[in-house]
């Protein structure tokens, strides 16, 4: 089984790094310090590089323990929460430099481009999966490493409304529940308190929201200047959108965030049957079906627009 064939080398392994994709969210980031606090608990010698973190995850156990960066050539290096080689960006090297690579990941289009590859698109969070993979290597999962496990979970579940969500998902956060966790402080924390900037930010895409189709597809953004604005920080636009997909009769929200080296970031979210992933998947992004991402470089707001919203309509009903 895969699952053995990576304890195995994790056994071999002196130096590991737990490395995970850009600008993490919370599944990223409770996986990695999850990997991380597991690793240490069987005497390893183990890094976890973060290069950056949104500030309503400070609370969360060990993420002080995280290095921005590093060139040092490891045994092995593991991946998390991360589809594609290219989104693990400024550790790329750290990866590609590295004697073994294992990833652990959820996403559908994942491109297996490790050399030990354990993914469950079925999963709506790696940190799920790390529940079941850390169970089968009978390593503990103390107190610490739930809390990072929640996070997780409840971030990707986008607080368990998400349809990817299982009967096994309550079922893991009731025996969380059960380790002592207080379930209701760390929801509050990661989901419902947004800071003063995150808000100026979503006052901003509302107000700029247009619709199309009918009314089925939303589409809002930012730009650096807003960004620079309101003063925002790392995270702050997580969640933009969201806002589209929440009104009644949108199928498809699409949220654009200008980068500072140009181009734009694009977010898509779908309702009920639109595969957002397959759209993604064409301008070199992906994710799951009902949320996904991708970069475009070249082309103004107008025109990334229209070609999106071209490729959406072709899936809708």
């Amino acid at each position: 089984m895969i699952l053995d064939d990576i304890k195995k080398e994790i056994d071999k392994a002196n130096r590991i790094a737990v490395v995970t994709h850009e600008n993490p969210d919370g599944d990223a980031i409770g996986s990695s310090l999850t990997m991380y606090m597991a690793l240490k608990n069987i005497n390893k010698d183990v890094d976890v590089i973060i290069p950056e973190y949104a500030k309503m995850f400070e609370f969360l156990p060990c993420i002080n323990e995280t290095k921005k960066s590093s060139d040092e050539h490891y045994d092995l290096v593991i991946a998390v929460d991360c589809a594609t080689e290219k989104r693990l960006k400024d550790n790329n090297n750290c990866f590609n430099n590295s004697k073994v690579t294992i990833q652990i990941d959820h996403h559908e289009a994942n491109k297996m481009f490790a050399d030990y590859n354990y993914v469950d698109p079925v999963s709506p969070a790696c940190c799920q999966i790390l529940i079941k993979v850390l169970k089968y290597w009978n390593i503990e999962i103390n107190k610490d490493m739930g809390v990072c496990l929640l996070a997780g979970i409840i971030t990707d579940t986008g607080g368990f409304k998400y349809s990817g969500v299982t009967s096994e998902t309550f079922e893991i956060v009731a025996w969380l529940l059960d380790k002592g966790i207080n379930i209701s402080s760390v929801y509050r924390r990661v989901l419902q308190t947004i800071s003063k900037t995150k808000f100026e930010l979503n006052k901003i895409a509302t107000s700029r929201i247009t619709f199309y189709e009918n009314d089925k597809i939303a589409f809002t953004y930012i730009t650096v200047e807003d960004e620079k604005k309101v003063n925002a920080q790392l995270g702050d636009y997580e969640g933009c959108v969201d806002i589209g997909r929440d009104i009644e009769g949108v199928e498809v929200s699409i949220f654009f965030r200008e980068l500072k080296e140009g181009g734009y970031k694009v977010s898509m979210r779908s309702n009920d049957y639109v595969n957002v992933s397959d759209i993604c998947l064409m301008f070199g992004g992906g994710g799951h079906m009902k949320a996904a991402g991708c970069t475009i470089s070249s082309g103004t707001i107008e025109q990334i627009r229209d070609k999106l919203i071209a490729q959406t309509k072709r899936y809708l009903k």
